[in-house]
This record gives structure tokens, C-alpha cells and sequence, in this order.
């Protein structure tokens, strides 16, 4: 647990958020949430609400949480403490319920995790083939129409390493749309690109913000932060710091780590 000096020193602004949303437009609601790798707590008593719709970007320095928290709300990591209910579904360790959550959720990693022995169409259909029980030519159709959205169809008989690093990152984008998610995950998904491939990738998920599907990327873009985000999250030592709109997030931060935080990332 935080110490009594950190706890009176962090404001909570997350919890009166929580409270004055109505209950059935909340996707994601964790409440109280600690995580601890061996003796390293990792998330302290992190609340957050997302409503249906809502675009966040979680930024923050190395080792402050981001990751791993939005690797708890599809259960990639298992929280240890709190409450995390996703989907109207709680997270408590029933497989169902982790497999229900898994299904509604979409995760797009910095690494692009797409398997090498396989085309890129194949990749797109695998989750719907083997997991939705799809038949083939749906799934394929359902594959392409995606691909065609991240504006690289012709690239669907290639395999991963015949493509760049932005090309394979939409092909990731699109393999998770196959699945219908109503929530999409991004964990940091350019800085594995060379920078002039980023743009490419950040066009297809602006356009995918635009489409209202829920979204939360832990990003150091903050040109996208500004452009998409209805919420900015700044997460430091494992806690929620400060959260706010773009606007006020970057003109008027109020706390001073923050202050310093975009001082360092964007000159502020």
C-alpha cells in the first residue's frame, strides 16, 4: 500500500469521475487496484471509469504503470487487488468471465505479435476462424474489409516480414478488428516504428477514434494525445497523478510532476 506522505501528497481526481457517470454507459471500471511483481507494487490504488466511446491516452515516464494497467483490464496480468470489471464482467479469476472479456477487447502491442509462419490474411482469420467458429469465406471477407480499412489490402497474401515495421503494426490493427471489440487496447504502437512509418499508423487510429469505438493507448504521441483524447491519464509510480481533457492537460496542469513531465516531453 502507498505510504500515509504519498497518499496525502496524490490527489484522487478519478474518484468523484466515477461517481457521477451512469452506471450502464461505463465499459471499464477498476476500483482500488493494486498490483505487485514480487516486492515491486506496481499499481496503487488505481479507480478509473471508461465510458462507451471514450478515447484515453495514458502517458507517463518508464515503470509509472501504463502497461500493465491496461494489460489488467483483458487480464494479460492478474491484479491482486481491487476490483476490475470490464464489460459488465468482473475480473476475479472465472475463466468465463476472462474469456467473455477477452472476446469484447482488442489489443494492439508495441512488438506487432503477429505470427511469422503465416500470410497476413491468415493472421486476420485465425482468433475468428478458431475462437468465433466462423466459416472461412466469412472470416476471409471479414478480413479483407478490415485490411482495406487500414488501407493495405494488397498486402494480404504477403507474410509479416516481407512488410515494414508501420505496415505490419496496421495488419496488427486490423487483426484485432476481426475479432468486433468494443474496446481497443494500443500499448505504446509506434515506437518499435522508424519515424517516418509512425504517421501512417497514427492516421489509421485517429480514424478509428473518429468511428467511436472505445479506446485506451498508452502513447508518448502527444500530438495524437491532443488531437484524439477526450481524457488525458498521467500515471507516475504507479498511481493515477493528474487526468484531465487535452486542453487543460496541456495548457494548465496542476500538479507539479505533471508540470515536469511535459516540460521534458514537449517542452512546456
Amino acid at each position: 500500500m502507498p505510504s500515509e506522505t504519498n497518499a496525502m501528497n496524490i490527489t484522487r481526481p478519478d474518484r468523484p469521475h466515477i461517481a457521477s457517470i451512469a452506471t450502464d454507459h461505463i465499459v471499464v471500471k477498476m476500483t482500488d487496484v493494486n498490483k505487485w511483481y514480487g516486492g515491486f507494487h506496481v499499481l496503487r490504488d488505481v479507480s478509473l471509469a471508461v465510458t462507451k466511446g471514450e478515447r484515453i491516452v495514458l502517458c507517463g515516464p518508464s515503470g509509472s504503470g501504463k502497461t500493465t494497467l491496461i494489460r489488467c483490464i483483458n487480464r494479460l496480468e492478474e491484479h491482486q487487488f481491487g476490483e476490475i470489471v470490464v464489460n459488465g464482467a468482473r475480473l476475479d479469476g472465472n475463466v468465463k468471465n476472462i474469456d467473455k472479456v477477452r472476446a469484447g477487447v482488442g489489443m494492439v502491442f508495441q512488438g506487432f505479435n503477429l505470427f511469422s509462419h503465416l500470410t497476413v490474411l491468415e493472421n486476420c482469420t485465425l482468433a475468428p476462424l478458431w475462437i468465433r467458429k466462423m466459416p472461412e469465406a466469412k472470416a476471409n471477407a471479414l478480413a479483407m474489409r478490415f485490411l482495406e480499412r487500414v488501407r493495405i489490402p494488397e498486402q494480404a497474401h504477403k507474410y509479416p516480414a516481407q512488410l515494414s515495421g508501420g505496415q505490419q503494426q496496421r495488419v496488427a490493427i486490423a487483426r484485432a478488428l476481426c475479432m468486433d471489440p468494443n474496446i481497443l487496447l494500443f500499448d505504446e504502437p509506434t515506437s518499435a516504428l522508424d519515424p517516418e512509418m509512425v504517421s501512417e499508423v497514427l492516421d489509421v487510429m485517429v480514424e478509428l477514434a473518429e468511428s467511436g469505438i472505445t479506446m485506451l493507448c498508452v502513447t508518448h504521441e502527444m500530438g495524437f494525445a491532443r488531437r484524439v483524447a477526450d481524457r488525458i491519464i498521467f500515471m507516475d509510480g504507479g498511481e493515477i497523478v493528474e487526468q484531465a481533457p487535452p486542453q487543460e492537460f496541456f495548457e494548465r496542469p496542476k500538479m507539479d510532476r505533471t508540470k515536469l513531465f511535459l516540460s521534458q516531453i514537449v517542452g512546456h
